[in-house]
C-alpha cells in the first residue's frame, strides 16, 4: 500500500509540474509564435483561452473526481492534456492554436485539482506537510525554469517544441497514476449537473473576459454587459445548486463555517494578490529600466520560494492551518500597502523590494495553508468539490480583481501612472485586510468558527 501511494504521489507531482510549467513556458515564446504564424492580433487570446478553461473547469473536475474516482479523472486529464499539446504543436494558424490552448487548459485544470484532491485522500495532515517539500520543489522548478526554457526552445528548435516536450512526460504520469491511484467503488448513481456546468461556464467566461482583455474591461458598453452576465449567471447557478439533487458544488461544503470562510478568503486573497500581478511591473518601471525591473521582480519570487520552502518544516511544529492563513493575509496586507506607498513616492526600490517580497510570501502561505486545510477538513465524498471550490475562488477572484482595480485606477486618476497605481495597490491592501478579518479561527480539528 505504501509503495502504491508513492507511485501515485510521483504521478501526481509530474502532472502538477506539467500544468504549472505550461503557462510560464508559453508566455516566453509568444513573440516567436506571433512571428511564425504572422499573427499581429490574437496572441492575447492564446493565453486567455487556456486561462478561461483552466478557471471554469476547475470545479467541474473536482465533481467528476468525486463521482468517478481520482484514477479515472487523472487519466482523462492526462490524455486530454497530451492530445491538446500535440494539437498545439501542429497548429497551422493562430485560430487553431487558440482552440488547442483552450483544450489544454481543460486538461491542465484536471491535473491540478485531481492532484490536490487525491493527496487529501491518500495522506493525513502530518504526511501532507512532510511531502510539502516535494511540491515546493516542483513549484520552484516550474517558476524559475519555465520562462528561460520557453525562450531557449523558441530560439532553438522552435516554439512548437514547448508543446512537444509534454508528450514524453505524459506517458509516465499516466502509467504512475493508473498504477498508484485507487479506483472509486460506485456506491451510487448520481448524475453530473450539466445545466449547472453551463451556467458556471457562462459566468466564468464573463469574468475571464473582463480580467484578461483590457478593451472589454475598460469599455463603457461591454464592462457593464459582461458584469451583468456574470452576476445573472452566478445567481442562477447558486439557485440551481440549492435545488438540484446532484449539485456541481454541494451546499454541504459551505455547511462547515471554516471551509465556507476559507473559500471566501481565497476569493478575496486571489483578487488582491493575483489581481495586482499585472500591475507590479508598472510600479517597478516608474524608477528603473527593464533590467532593474526584472531584478525587483525577483524579490517577489524570492519571498514566494522562501516561504514555500520553510512552510513544510514550520507547519509540522505549528500545524494550525487557520493561523497560517491569517498570517498570509497579514503579509499580503503589509506588502500591498508598501507597494502602494512606493508607487506614491515614484517607485522607490528600498520600499518596493520588501513589499514585493511580502506579497510573494503571502502567495505561498495562503495557497499552502488553505489547500492543506481543505484536504484535511473536507468530507471525503466531497474532497474534489471542496478543493475545486477553493481553487476556483482564487482564480476567479484574481481575474475579477485585475479588471476592477484597473477600472478604479482609470476612474480615479485617468490612467496607470504613479497616482493610478497607488489607487490599485491601496485598494488591494484594503481587500486583503478584509480577507484577514473574514479568515476563520479554529482551536481544534472539530471547532467551527462563527466569528473572526
Amino acid at each position: 500500500m505504501h509503495a502504491s501511494r508513492n507511485l501515485a504521489f510521483a504521478g501526481l507531482l509530474l502532472g502538477m509540474a506539467m500544468a504549472q510549467l505550461d503557462g510560464l513556458i508559453v508566455t516566453a515564446a509568444l513573440p516567436s509564435i506571433g512571428a511564425d504564424l504572422h499573427a499581429r492580433t490574437g496572441l492575447v487570446a492564446v493565453t486567455a483561452a487556456g486561462l478561461l478553461t483552466l478557471t471554469v473547469a476547475t470545479p467541474l473536475h473536482g465533481r467528476l473526481g468525486d463521482l468517478y474516482g481520482r484514477r479515472v479523472s487523472f487519466a482523462g486529464s492526462v490524455l486530454v492534456f497530451a492530445a491538446a499539446s500535440a494539437w498545439c504543436a501542429a497548429a497551422p494558424g493562430v485560430g487553431s492554436l487558440i482552440a488547442a490552448r483552450a483544450l489544454q487548459g481543460l486538461g491542465g485544470s484536471g491535473l491540478v485539482v485531481t492532484a490536490m484532491s487525491a493527496l487529501g485522500e491518500l495522506f493525513d495532515r502530518d504526511e501532507l506537510l512532510r511531502r510539502q517539500g516535494w511540491q515546493t520543489a516542483v513549484f520552484a522548478a516550474a517558476t524559475l525554469g519555465g520562462p528561460p526554457l520557453g525562450g531557449v526552445l523558441a530560439a532553438g528548435p522552435g516554439w512548437r517544441w514547448i508543446f512537444l516536450v509534454n508528450l514524453p512526460l505524459c506517458v509516465p504520469a499516466l502509467l504512475l497514476g493508473l498504477r498508484g491511484l485507487p479506483a472509486k467503488p460506485r456506491r451510487d448513481r448520481e448524475l453530473f449537473d450539466v445545466p449547472g456546468s453551463v451556467l458556471l461556464a457562462v459566468a466564468g467566461t464573463a469574468v475571464v473576459a473582463l480580467g484578461t482583455v483590457d478593451a472589454l474591461a475598460r469599455s463603457p458598453l461591454w464592462t457593464p454587459v459582461l458584469a451583468g452576465v456574470a452576476a445573472a449567471a452566478g445567481f442562477l447557478f447558486v439557485r440551481r445548486q440549492r435545488r438540484t439533487p446532484s449539485p456541481l458544488i454541494s451546499p454541504k461544503v459551505f455547511a462547515d463555517a471554516v471551509l465556507a470562510r476559507a473559500v471566501v478568503v481565497n476569493g478575496l486573497a486571489g483578487a488582491a494578490l493575483y489581481g495586482t500581478f499585472t500591475y507590479v511591473a508598472l510600479v517597478a518601471a516608474l524608477r528603473t529600466d527593464a533590467a532593474g525591473t526584472g531584478l525587483l521582480l525577483v524579490a517577489m519570487t524570492a519571498g514566494q520560494l522562501a516561504l514555500s520552502a520553510s512552510f513544510a518544516a514550520l507547519a509540522r511544529r505549528h500545524p494550525e492551518m487557520t493561523a497560517w492563513g491569517r498570517l498570509g493575509c497579514l503579509l499580503g496586507t503589509a506588502g500591498l500597502a508598501a507597494v502602494a506607498v512606493a508607487a506614491a513616492l515614484g517607485g522607490r526600490p528600498w520600499l518596493l523590494a520588501p513589499g514585493l517580497g511580502a506579497i510573494g510570501a503571502a502567495f505561498a502561505v495562503c495557497t499552502s495553508a488553505y489547500t492543506v486545510l481543505g484536504q484535511t477538513r473536507a468530507d471525503r465524498a466531497l474532497m474534489g468539490v471542496t478543493l475545486g471550490s477553493l481553487a476556483f475562488a482564487r482564480q476567479a477572484g484574481g481575474l475579477a480583481g485585475a479588471a476592477v482595480f484597473g477600472w478604479l485606477a482609470l476612474a480615479a486618476t485617468g490612467g496607470l501612472g504613479a497616482a493610478g497605481l497607488t489607487v490599485v495597490f491601496g485598494a488591494a491592501a484594503a481587500v486583503m485586510l478584509v480577507a484577514w478579518l473574514a479568515a476563520p479561527r479554529v482551536t481544534s480539528s472539530e471547532a467551527v468558527s462563527s466569528s473572526p
